[in-house]
Formats: structure tokens, sequence, C-alpha cells
């Protein structure tokens, strides 16, 4: 009978490992509570009934190798980094871990006090012993790898032991050797080794452990196993290391729009919007930017924000801004005021605003400024790449949105009336048509 009878298929709360949560690793490896001291308990969540309970006590560590149909199997390794202990005699080294680019350099278990060869201490040579199959030139090597579990210590309640923080789903990009040097001054040549976080977006960042039990069957063929692993595993396997920049966790990318996702659905009642509030401005893109003024104001005090148009600038000699406002923080005595510097852009509903366009707004906003472009377009993901990883303070309005913006203004004063609204929005503007300095906001 196998172990997994009754457990593939059964997905819950507590057999799911999710890339951020914390978990209670107590000593007493007590398997049958899901919630310890408010955590969820990391030996619930990993057990596999009739099988040992895994362990994280080594900084690399994992459930032992099995006889498999396929031949000999590991069917994980568990990397726990203690940042609380680097620099001690224990842990001469600090591990490096960046979650936002997905990217881990973790040093092995080679100490100046270990007896056996470089290579033979647990740790190094379950890394080493996984890095053939890790760069396997095909996709029947990558198969047989074992995929790498990532977690790291964290403390709570003022305890730097008892919690880890699972952080995600790895893959042994390269190994070296590095000269390392304890506290004591003592060098020694140990493992460093440079793994890739994959992207476990597909799955709301939440990783299947019984994936990992099928794995540690040993009556259960390896391609049986696949069909449990992540997407992101999937790919690794059949494309290799030169996709490993494509699959690697980028939290900045997450927060990217692809173009469709900024488009209306295609020949709904929000494309025509688009396109007719196109069609009424393409000829004449100044009177835009009042409409972008407007939807620019409704979409920052949609989020409860106090603010104050200002004006429009003149047609040439803006300096990358159509118009001013400010947004108001606080209260009182108690108020910050923000300069908004507003980009209008009108082109046609398929084009899409670039990285340098973009930059050339960010170009003018200073320290405490704040950014917002506004377009019939959509923004490249370079653009958006760009803003996000720099955190410039800038808001994108894309056409769908501006769309949809002009749609609620018809329907909550003209009668759904879409011509009639854009019109308004023109012909009463109380922006108007200044040459300016920016700073002058800040006195009205």
């Amino acid at each position: 009978m196998s172990h997994l009878d009754g457990i593939v298929g059964t997905v819950t709360e507590w057999g799911v490992l999710k890339v951020g949560q914390v978990y209670r690793y107590a000593r007493g490896k007590n398997s049958e509570s899901p919630v310890l001291d408010g955590h969820p308990n990391f030996h619930h969540v990993t057990r596999t009934p009739g099988l040992p309970t895994v362990q994280l006590e080594s900084g690399i560590d994992g459930p032992a190798a099995i006889k498999a149909p396929e031949g000999r199997r590991r069917p994980a390794v568990l990397i726990r980094s203690s940042p609380w202990k680097a620099g001690s005699e224990q842990t001469p080294w600090h591990d490096v871990f960046d979650m936002d680019d997905g990217h881990l350099r973790y040093f092995g278990d080679h100490k100046f006090t270990t007896d056996k060869p470089l290579g033979r201490t647990p740790g190094n040579k379950a890394l080493l012993e996984e890095f053939a199959h890790h760069l396997g030139g095909s996709p029947a090597d990558r198969a047989r790898a074992a995929p790498l579990l990532l977690f790291r210590s964290v403390t709570r309640g003022g305890k730097p032991k008892g919690h880890v923080e699972f952080c995600g789903l790895g893959v042994l990009e390269r190994a070296e050797r590095v000269l390392q040097r304890d506290r004591e001054a003592r060098t020694f040549v140990n493992y460093v080794f440079d793994i890739t976080i994959l992207d476990l977006n597909d799955e709301e960042d939440r990783l299947p452990w019984q994936w990992i039990a099928a794995r540690r069957d040993g009556s259960t063929a390896l391609d049986a196993t696949q069909e449990l692993a992540p997407a992101v595993w999937h790919r690794w396997i059949q494309e290799g290391q030169q996709a490993l920049p494509r699959l690697r966790r980028r939290v900045a990318a997450r927060s990217v729009h692809k173009l469709r996702d900024q488009r209306p659905t295609p020949r709904s009642a929000e494309e025509r919007d688009l396109q007719e509030i196109y069609d009424a401005f393409h000829d004449r893109k100044h009177d835009f930017e009042h409409l972008a003024a407007a939807v620019a104001a409704r979409v920052i005090r949609g989020r409860g924000a106090e603010y104050r148009e200002g004006w429009l600038t003149r047609q040439s000699g803006d300096g990358g801004a159509d118009f001013i406002g400010r947004l108001d923080i606080g209260t009182g005595i108690a108020v910050t005021k923000l300069i908004v510097l507003g980009q209008a852009k009108c082109i046609a509903p398929a084009s899409t605003v670039s990285a340098d366009q973009v930059a050339r707004v960010v170009a003018r906003l200073q320290r405490g400024w704040i950014g917002v472009y506004v377009t019939t377009g959509s923004f490249s993901e370079a653009a958006q790449l760009e803003i996000v990883e720099d955190r410039y303070p800038i808001i994108l309005v894309n056409g769908s949105t501006l769309a949809q913006q002009v749609r609620h203004m018809a329907n909550e004063s003209h009668g759904g009336d879409l011509k009639a609204c854009i019109t308004k929005l023109v012909d009463d503007s109380p922006a108007e048509v200044l040459q300016r300095r920016p700073e002058e906001i800040l006195l009205l």
C-alpha cells in the first residue's frame, strides 16, 4: 500500500507551504496540532503518514534518499539560513537572501574545525550530488533533480530560535570554492552555492507538500510525482538554465501589467468608450489635458486623498508637465502639501507609452513631488518595471482606467451621455492655462 493513499489530491491549508509564512518549528516534533503558539505548525504542514518526521535541524537537511522505480531519489533538500548565527563559530559566514530578485547565496557547512575532506560534510555532499542534476543538459537529467525548499530562521517574541519563514522553491545555479575567515581570523575553504528562487506566482506563492510526499514514496514513479509539481518546476525541467532569468522570482515584475490587461476587452462597451474619447481629442490634444486633469483628480480622490486642482501649462516649454495639482495629507497645522505633476498623452488606444517617455516626467520630479501620467494608450512593461524597481512616485492611468473613469462621470452627471460629459469637462474645466512654476501651487 502506498504511503500516498488518501493524501494525493487533498491539498489543504495545512498541506501547503506559503512563501513569506512563518512556521513554528518546535523541538517536540508534534505533528498533530495545526497551530502552535499562534503560528502554523511546521511539523503538521510537512507530515506524511507512515514516514519519518521531516527535520530542519541542520542548515542543509531533508528527507532521506529512497530507492524508487527510476533508481535512487532524493525527495527534497531543505535549506535553512540562520541570520542570528552569522559570524559565530558555529556559522562563520553570512548567507545572502534577495527575495525580491529571486537569489540566495548560501554557504556550505564546512568549517575550520571540520575533520572531513572538503565536500564530504553532509550538507555540501548533498548539494554537490544534486548539482549534476540541476545543471543537467537535458530534461531527463533535470527531472531527477531534488527540489530545494528554502527557509530562514526569524525572531519571534524576542527568541531567535523556533520559528522559520518559508522563502520558496529553488534550483542550483552555480557552486564554487571560496576562502573564508571565521571571527578568530582562521581561514578555511568552503563551498558557496548560488540558488535561483523560482517564481511561484502561478500557484499564488504556495507549494503543495503532497508533491514532496509523493517524492518520498518509493512505490511512486518519478513521472507520477511530477504531476503534483508547480508549473514553474515543469518549465525549468523543459528549458533548463537558460530560462532562469524568466523563471526567477521578481517581486517588481509582479506589479507589471500586461498590455492586454491595460486595454478594454475587444468589442466591449468600454472599448467603444475609449475609442470615442480618442476620436474626440486626437486632433486637439491640448484640450485632452483638461480631461486628463479631471480624471487624475478623480483617481487620486478615489483613494480618499485631499486633492486640489491647479492649472494647465502652456503648450510650449512645459518641460514634461501638462497640468499641476496638489495633494494634501493631514489637516490643520499637521498637513503636508505635495506637488503633483501631470502628463497627458492622447495616442491611439493600441499604442504604448515607452520607458523614455515616462522617464521625461520622472526627470522633472523633485523630492516630495508626485507624478501622474494619463493616456488613452497603454504603458510598456519596460516603463512599468523601471518605475517599480526604482520606486518612482508616479501614478499611471492607462486607457482602460481612463475610459472607466469618464464613463462613471458620464453616468453620474450626464445621464450616460459620454459626448456631453467630455464637452462639459473641457468647456467648464476649472483649470486655467497659465505659465507658472509648479512650486506656486503650494501658496494657494
